[in-house]
């Protein structure tokens, strides 16, 4: 493989990008226009929310509360923990949304009808799950309440509205006030620079649809080298989004970034490596630009709304659905833009993320290099 050759192939494709102004203003603009038209939360029928017990009560109460605000299929049971690490531990990995503490004095509290001290700490990341936690077990906790106490009022000649109220504290992580733009602008990111593999795809069909790869045909380029000669523009164009579009969250929708921006830079190449691959597969298979276009939007752009969870959680997604999730590079990428933002962890996190993306990247480029033939159908 030839760097000159892949050089060459690059300086022509930055030529193309400069010169169409259609393209131009796809890879640069469309990026930050998607961005201000979709920063607002979708409202969505949330189910299974991964949550953690921390009992610290350990009674045969405390154990029937679990089991009653973990019934049916609203609330999924993850991890019974030990302490707090545990639980701050798997809400920075993604594994749980919310987390609920029982104090060692709730049985003796309920009994006595003081109260029912329940803490509730959940991933501001992701506000509608947490604010779903928090409206179950709310519910679920009265009517736990009426049901356990309810022979001891009757002998006791009382109602239920003679109790002291549920004593529920929520405490908010990463996202303490549950704003929707804190945690959708992240995850917004991962479909919005994506556009430039929709440039690349559309770039390859009108080459092959106009019959400009003619002049491929005669040069000694390689398959390889030529489409990394194509990839490399659109990166570049990408790496400037990278910086622009999280400056635009920051100081325009007020976002925090607590993470490391190098590291977040560094990811962020990967991501549109992978992404950029996938595209060339498209514009690989695809004759016209009206095809390429068409899969593109069902391959990479209606996945990446509905399939990401950037508006859905995944793990509310049927089995089918969050294996192809992971075969998607927006997916993996969501995470590593809401943890760069919000929860500010690092690679000893991400880590698993980085690697499938990467991986993707490898298989698709490898795809598109094997199938890719230089030579006019």
């Amino acid at each position: 493989m030839s760097f000159r050759t892949i050089a060459a192939v690059t300086r022509k494709e930055i030529h193309h990008i400069l010169r169409d102004r259609a393209t131009f203003i796809l890879v640069l603009l469309a990026p930050t226009i998607l961005l201000f038209l979709m920063a607002y939360a979708v409202t969505t029928d949330i189910k299974d929310v991964p949550i953690a017990v921390l009992d610290r009560d350990q009674s045969s109460l405390s154990r029937q509360f679990v089991e009653r605000i973990t019934a049916g299929e609203d609330l999924q049971l993850k991890a019974s923990v030990q302490d707090m690490d545990e639980i701050e531990s798997l809400l920075q990995r993604g594994q749980i949304k919310a987390a609920v503490v029982i104090d060692p004095s709730f049985s003796s509290d309920l009994v006595g009808m003081r109260g029912m001290p329940v803490l509730i700490i959940i991933d501001g990341t992701e506000p509608e799950s947490g604010s779903f936690a928090v409206e179950h077990v709310g519910w679920r906790a009265e009517e736990f309440v009426y049901a356990a106490l309810a022979d001891q009022l009757q002998s006791m000649g009382l109602s239920s509205d003679s109790m002291a109220p549920v004593d529920l504290r929520v405490r908010a992580w990463y996202n303490p006030g549950l704003k929707p733009r804190v945690d959708v602008i992240p995850g917004l990111l991962s479909m919005v620079m994506g556009f430039p593999a929709l440039s690349v795809a559309l770039t390859l069909a009108h080459e092959r649809e106009h019959g400009t790869l003619e002049q491929l045909l005669a040069s000694p380029v390689r398959r390889t080298e030529l489409i990394i000669g194509k990839m490399v523009p659109y990166v570049l164009v990408g790496m400037a989004n990278v910086i622009f579009l999280p400056l635009l969250a920051v100081l325009w929708f007020k976002v925090p970034f607590n993470g490391n921006f190098l590291l977040f830079f560094f990811l962020s190449v990967i991501f549109l490596f992978s992404i950029l691959s996938l595209g060339v597969v498209v514009g690989v298979f695809m004759r016209t630009q009206a095809a390429a276009l068409a899969l593109s939007f069902l391959l990479i752009f209606f996945p990446g709304f509905f399939m990401t969870g950037i508006f859905f959680p995944i793990a509310s997604m049927p089995e089918m659905m969050r294996m192809e999730a992971l075969g998607l590079p927006g997916t993996h990428y969501a995470i590593i833009t809401r943890s760069a933002f919000l929860t500010a962890v690092g690679l000893d996190v991400l880590w698993p993320y980085v690697v499938m993306m990467a991986f993707l990247g490898v298989a698709f480029t490898s795809v598109a290099a094997l199938f890719f033939k230089k030579r006019l159908a």
